[in-house]
């Protein structure tokens, strides 16, 4: 096997990035640059990501992104082996964006284009950074997406259980906006969380009471909202220390499910290791409970960097680099999806819509 070096681009969501990853066989691989440019400020104003808004921003940023990770780099398109792109799922607008920004340069070099399933470079970010060997179990949770995936290949995934309604992430978000919190939300309740009494107030645990690996978090955020009004109807208002109890208690639900549904997962098949991603595999409170069920079952647990969990397009590079090392390659014909489930073959969680399923 040779030594490949891929750039990565990403945007699917409100994160425009670009990077640059090298594989040599034998070897850990490297992340010569990662660029992230994000559109906080952008969507602040509206308390969520505009998609028309994103879409337009990745289109005038992708370039300058890619610039930036090339010179980080220390690289030129000359000394690169292919371009990886995030073909989907995701915001359409920007999913788009991207497709066509790694076309033209693929165009214009003569490059290897392959593209990825965003849920695709979360999956395999743990062969990123600790080398982990197939088959592992992957929690995937995130703003947009909560999966159990067991990962035994490149293209060989099955989804064990997830999200029939809200990603936890969605609401973390939600719940930020109903407590006056910014966004994004899963920071700004962390951070107020950490003074509040999880014990305060019995928010549910939805699902446990069912076998099954699958979560719901919809109605724990109407629960929320429930609480906060009965709490501003009694005593005219919302007290500082009542937002954080609120958030603490949240919190703490929400890693209960997690828990309890890894430790169900962890039941039915032999992995080699556990491992988390996405932007909610950034909350603490919510890695501690994981790690310590992983202890309990005696299955080593890995989770990446922080900078690692929330969208990039390192992970984007590294997914190209492995498909790409199975055979993959696309051409121009390559579509932007925003729904492109990892397993196929299960039922979709949420149902089908006129383009396919949802997840």
């Amino acid at each position: 096997m040779q030594s490949l070096t891929f750039l990565g681009i990403e945007s699917s969501c409100d994160d425009t990035a670009a990077a640059v990853v090298r594989h040599v066989p034998g070897a850990a691989a490297q992340i010569l640059a990662s660029v992230v440019d994000g559109q906080v400020a952008l969507h602040a104003p509206f308390g969520g990501v505009v998609p028309e808004l994103a879409a337009r921003a990745h289109a005038e940023r992708l370039d300058f992104c890619v610039e930036r990770a090339l010179a980080e780099a220390g690289v030129s398109l000359s000394d690169l082996d292919g371009i990886a792109v995030t073909a989907g799922p995701g915001l359409i607008g920007g999913v788009l964006s991207g497709v066509m920004c790694a076309k033209g340069i693929a165009a214009g070099t003569g490059l290897p284009l392959v593209g990825v399933n965003h849920l695709a470079g979360h999956a395999l970010t743990p062969r990123l950074t600790d080398g982990l060997a197939f088959p592992y179990l992957m929690l995937l949770v995130s703003g947009g997406h909560c999966q159990f995936l067991r990962v035994a290949g490149v293209e060989d995934y099955t989804r064990l259980g997830g999200s029939i309604d809200d990603a936890p992430g969605e609401a973390f978000d939600k719940v930020a906006k109903l407590l006056g919190l910014p966004q994004p939300g899963g920071p700004a309740v962390e951070a107020a969380a950490k003074t509040g009494d999880a014990r305060r107030f019995a928010l549910p645990r939805p699902l446990l009471d069912r076998p099954g690996c699958d979560m719901s978090f919809s109605g724990l955020k109407t629960a929320v909202l429930r609480t906060r009004d009965r709490l501003a109807a009694d005593q005219g208002g919302l007290h500082l220390q009542d937002r954080a109890d609120i958030c603490a208690g949240f919190q703490a639900a929400v890693a209960d499910v997690l828990g309890e549904k890894t430790r169900r997962a962890l039941d039915l098949a032999p992995v080699t290791g556990f491992a988390v991603a996405g932007g909610v595999a950034a909350n603490s409170a919510i890695r501690a409970v994981l790690e310590t069920v992983c202890l309990a079952k005696g299955v080593p647990f890995l989770a990446p960097p922080l900078r690692l969990c929330t969208d990039n397009a390192a992970m984007i590079a590294w997914a190209g680099i492995e498909r790409f090392r199975a055979g993959a390659r696309d051409g121009m014909d390559l579509m932007a999806r925003p729904r492109w489930p990892l397993d196929t073959t299960s039922p979709a969680l949420l149902g089908f819509g006129k383009k396919g399923a949802k997840a």
